[in-house]
């Protein structure tokens, strides 16, 4: 299921931050490498696990690509996490 994934990819801390920095604007791998205190091979990996989610698209210009957070992923997420608030009796 799109949740599992999802949640798993965000569960890991680097991949939150990289998520968290593409909501704000795409960005290069290089681009969010400096930003990241993990080397631009690792950047790459965790970008592969978001992407596999879901959670990130790429584009390619030119030489480049571009990586974007996909918001409209997050509604599959909310979706999923407030099916389990009103089974639990929230709201």
């Amino acid at each position: 299921m799109a949740y599992e994934k999802m949640l798993f990819a965000l569960g890991d801390p680097t991949r939150h931050a990289l998520f968290v920095r593409l909501a704000g604007r795409p960005r290069t791998v290089n681009q969010v490498a400096g930003l990241m205190p993990v080397s631009r091979p690792a950047v790459s990996q965790h970008l592969k696990v978001l992407r596999e989610a879901g959670l990130v698209s790429e584009e390619r210009q030119g030489t480049s690509r571009i990586y974007r957070a996909d918001l409209e992923a997050l509604k599959t997420l909310r979706a999923y996490l407030d099916g389990l608030c009103r089974e639990a009796g929230g709201t």
